[in-house]
Protein backbone atom coordinates (compact mmCIF):
# COMPACT_ATOMS: atom_id res chain seq x y z
CA UNK A 1 0.00 0.00 0.00
CA UNK A 2 0.98 3.21 -0.88
CA UNK A 3 1.96 6.43 1.79
CA UNK A 4 -1.36 8.42 -0.66
CA UNK A 5 -3.82 7.55 -2.33
CA UNK A 6 -3.54 11.39 -4.09
CA UNK A 7 -0.52 12.88 -5.32
CA UNK A 8 -0.36 15.94 -7.52
CA UNK A 9 2.48 17.70 -9.09
CA UNK A 10 3.34 20.59 -11.68
CA UNK A 11 5.21 21.55 -14.58
CA UNK A 12 5.93 23.00 -17.68
CA UNK A 13 7.28 19.79 -19.07
CA UNK A 14 8.57 21.39 -21.78
CA UNK A 15 11.02 19.46 -24.16
CA UNK A 16 10.45 16.39 -22.20
CA UNK A 17 13.84 15.12 -20.69
CA UNK A 18 14.94 12.94 -17.90
CA UNK A 19 14.02 15.20 -15.24
CA UNK A 20 10.89 15.51 -15.99
CA UNK A 21 10.34 11.59 -15.70
CA UNK A 22 12.24 11.44 -12.46
CA UNK A 23 9.50 13.57 -10.98
CA UNK A 24 6.66 11.69 -12.35
CA UNK A 25 8.50 8.32 -11.21
CA UNK A 26 9.15 9.20 -7.77
CA UNK A 27 6.00 10.84 -7.07
CA UNK A 28 3.49 7.74 -8.41
CA UNK A 29 5.69 5.47 -6.32
CA UNK A 30 4.17 7.34 -3.15
CA UNK A 31 0.59 7.59 -4.52
CA UNK A 32 -2.19 5.23 -6.29
CA UNK A 33 -3.12 8.07 -7.93
CA UNK A 34 -1.17 10.86 -9.30
CA UNK A 35 -2.63 13.97 -10.95
CA UNK A 36 -0.17 16.13 -13.51
CA UNK A 37 -0.58 19.86 -13.67
CA UNK A 38 0.58 21.31 -17.17
CA UNK A 39 1.10 25.15 -17.17
CA UNK A 40 -0.47 26.21 -19.95
CA UNK A 41 1.22 28.37 -22.72
CA UNK A 42 -0.46 31.76 -21.29
CA UNK A 43 0.72 30.79 -17.65
CA UNK A 44 4.07 30.18 -18.40
CA UNK A 45 4.24 33.95 -20.90
CA UNK A 46 2.85 35.00 -17.64
CA UNK A 47 5.74 34.28 -15.09
CA UNK A 48 8.67 33.21 -17.60
CA UNK A 49 8.15 35.91 -19.81
CA UNK A 50 8.96 32.98 -22.50
CA UNK A 51 6.48 30.61 -24.29
CA UNK A 52 7.44 26.97 -24.23
CA UNK A 53 8.22 25.52 -27.41
CA UNK A 54 5.76 23.07 -27.42
CA UNK A 55 2.08 24.12 -27.21
CA UNK A 56 0.17 23.59 -24.27
CA UNK A 57 -2.63 20.49 -25.86
CA UNK A 58 0.90 18.64 -27.06
CA UNK A 59 2.91 18.94 -23.68
CA UNK A 60 -0.52 17.69 -21.77
CA UNK A 61 -0.77 15.04 -24.18
CA UNK A 62 3.09 13.75 -24.04
CA UNK A 63 2.71 13.67 -20.08
CA UNK A 64 -0.87 12.00 -20.15
CA UNK A 65 0.65 9.39 -22.17
CA UNK A 66 3.26 8.87 -19.19
CA UNK A 67 2.61 5.67 -17.31
CA UNK A 68 2.95 7.02 -14.16
CA UNK A 69 0.01 9.48 -14.83
CA UNK A 70 -3.35 8.53 -14.07
CA UNK A 71 -4.90 12.30 -14.79
CA UNK A 72 -3.71 15.73 -16.36
CA UNK A 73 -5.62 18.61 -15.89
CA UNK A 74 -4.25 22.76 -17.13
CA UNK A 75 -2.65 24.52 -14.60
CA UNK A 76 -3.68 27.85 -15.65
CA UNK A 77 -2.56 29.75 -12.46
CA UNK A 78 0.03 29.00 -9.56
CA UNK A 79 -2.24 28.92 -6.99
CA UNK A 80 -1.09 25.48 -5.53
CA UNK A 81 -3.99 26.09 -2.51
CA UNK A 82 -6.74 26.68 -5.09
CA UNK A 83 -5.55 23.39 -7.02
CA UNK A 84 -5.88 21.58 -3.64
CA UNK A 85 -9.46 23.13 -3.27
CA UNK A 86 -10.50 21.33 -6.66
CA UNK A 87 -8.40 18.57 -6.75
CA UNK A 88 -8.52 17.09 -2.71
CA UNK A 89 -4.72 15.67 -2.99
CA UNK A 90 -3.40 14.07 0.14
CA UNK A 91 0.27 15.07 -0.89
CA UNK A 92 2.34 17.55 -3.49
CA UNK A 93 5.55 16.89 -5.35
CA UNK A 94 7.95 19.01 -6.03
CA UNK A 95 11.37 19.09 -6.47
CA UNK A 96 13.61 19.90 -3.54
CA UNK A 97 15.40 23.02 -5.65
CA UNK A 98 12.24 24.83 -4.25
CA UNK A 99 12.42 24.20 -0.69
CA UNK A 100 13.25 26.89 1.47
CA UNK A 101 11.85 29.30 -1.16
CA UNK A 102 9.38 32.12 -0.04
CA UNK A 103 6.46 30.04 -2.23
CA UNK A 104 7.07 26.69 -1.06
CA UNK A 105 7.39 27.41 2.69
CA UNK A 106 4.26 29.75 2.90
CA UNK A 107 2.11 26.73 1.27
CA UNK A 108 3.44 23.97 3.32
CA UNK A 109 2.32 26.43 6.24
CA UNK A 110 -1.05 26.20 4.78
CA UNK A 111 -0.34 22.64 3.72
CA UNK A 112 0.08 21.42 7.60
CA UNK A 113 -3.58 23.12 8.68
CA UNK A 114 -5.57 21.12 5.78
CA UNK A 115 -3.49 17.93 6.37
CA UNK A 116 -2.01 17.91 3.03
CA UNK A 117 2.18 16.92 2.73
CA UNK A 118 4.44 18.91 0.57
CA UNK A 119 6.96 16.19 -0.67
CA UNK A 120 10.48 17.23 -1.91
CA UNK A 121 11.29 14.61 -4.42
CA UNK A 122 15.87 14.98 -5.53
CA UNK A 123 15.91 17.56 -8.45
CA UNK A 124 17.77 15.98 -11.15
CA UNK A 125 21.28 17.81 -11.66
CA UNK A 126 22.50 18.84 -15.01
CA UNK A 127 19.38 18.76 -16.83
CA UNK A 128 16.33 21.26 -17.84
CA UNK A 129 14.46 22.34 -21.21
CA UNK A 130 17.00 25.42 -20.76
CA UNK A 131 19.64 23.58 -20.73
CA UNK A 132 18.64 21.09 -23.86
CA UNK A 133 17.51 24.82 -25.67
CA UNK A 134 21.09 25.68 -25.17
CA UNK A 135 22.23 22.67 -26.72
CA UNK A 136 20.30 22.55 -29.56
CA UNK A 137 21.72 26.21 -30.11
CA UNK A 138 25.41 24.66 -29.94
Amino acid sequence: MKKYKIGYTTGVFDLFHVGHLNILRKAKEQCDTLIVGVSTDELVQEYKHKTPVIPFEERAEIVREIKYVDMVVPQLDRNKFGAWEVLNFDAMFVGDDWKGSHLFSELETRFKEVSVELVYLPYTKGVSSTIVKEKMRV
